[in-house]
């Protein structure tokens, strides 16, 4: 069976998939009963590449006896609107680029009875069940600062850029009637750093140039990880986790974690990587998150270039016969 954070995050994505059109534009094709696969519609990208605005209404929670919550998920450029029609108190919205862009949210037009309760925030990052991305110690702001209150600052600041290619927004409106319109960018960002990805497959380079900083690629599947070449400014070595060894005093390496949720600091360490390789490291992971993350001390240019796919069915099931540890640690 699936777990909850597996459960949360698939709907997350496949929210993703819807959201690139509305349902004239979806194409749906067959992945598996679990996760039907939907694709931008030849019309979709037509009238984007034409040069025209995406528009739409974000997604409202259902007519319900008690107050229900609403999701939304967004990957392109445009401009988005939510008009309450009933009390909607538990409402977010995920925005996600490619890799290499950074996203803008700007306030177009906001009707929102602050002092009655109501509220809209920009998260520079994602939030789920409670564990943030990227994590407190990767991210340059602390936590407080991630947050942009509209009721607080909105007349001062009205654009907000993210740190990486995820942000999101929290809001709260009581008045039917009431709402908000958005507009969503995106930019080229030179040196991606945090990073989820929006598929279980793909390739991909991370350059830390001379900056004293960590990076976490974070790929929400069980994946087998490939990495074909690292530099670190420093011999060969890969190192399954054990307290005793591993990359302690190294200032520059790469770390492989595994874990249940969203938040690099709280998965499982499985490999560090402390010098640089040409050549291939691979692992298999299998936990429902996995995570390449690169420490960097400034004093050297590191990069690491690595692909990933995912786990077929059956290895995940052969590999959950044996234990739930055994499951989510890796396997060379």
């Amino acid at each position: 069976m699936p777990s909850a954070f597996q459960l949360q995050c698939h709907l997350v994505l496949i929210l993703l998939a819807a959201s690139k059109g509305d349902t004239r534009y979806l194409e749906v094709r067959d992945a598996g009963e679990d996760e039907p696969f939907l694709l931008l519609s030849e019309d979709l990208k037509r009238e984007l590449s034409a040069g025209h605005i995406y528009r739409r209404s974000l997604r409202r929670a259902e007519p319900s006896p008690v107050s229900a919550g609403c999701i939304d998920m967004l990957s392109i450029e445009g401009q988005f609107t939510f008009t309450a029609d009933q009390p909607q108190l538990h409402c977010a919205t995920f925005f996600i680029g490619e890799p290499e862009e950074l996203l803008t949210i700007e306030y177009d037009f906001v009707n929102i009875d602050c002092q009655g309760g109501d509220f809209l925030k920009v998260f520079d990052g994602w939030i789920l069940k409670g564990e943030k991305f990227p994590s407190s110690l990767d991210h340059p702001l602390p936590t407080s600062q991630r947050y942009t209150d509209f009721c607080e600052s909105g007349a001062v600041q009205r654009s907000i850029r993210s740190s990486q290619n995820v942000a999101m927004i929290f809001f709260r409106i009581h008045q039917p009637g009431n709402g908000f319109t958005i507009t969503v960018k995106k930019s080229a960002n030179l040196f991606p750093c945090n990073v989820i990805s929006q598929t279980p497959s793909g390739r991909f380079t991370m350059v830390i140039p001379h900056q004293h900083r960590n990076c976490s690629f974070s790929i929400i599947y069980p994946v087998v990880i490939k990495i074909s070449d690292l530099i670190l400014g420093h011999l060969n070595g890969l190192f399954l986790k054990n307290p005793s060894v591993g990359c302690a005093g190294v200032g520059d390496f790469v770390e492989l974690l595994g874990g249940t949720g969203l938040d690099p600091s709280k998965m499982f360490p499985l490999a560090d990587l402390c010098h640089s390789f040409h050549g291939s490291a691979q692992m298999k992971i299998g936990c429902d998150n996995t995570v390449l993350r690169m420490v960097s001390s400034g004093k050297h240019i590191n990069r690491v270039t690595f692909e990933y796919y995912q786990l077929d069915l059956q290895e995940i099931e052969n590999r959950k016969e044996n234990s739930i540890e055994e499951f989510c640690f890796p396997g060379i």
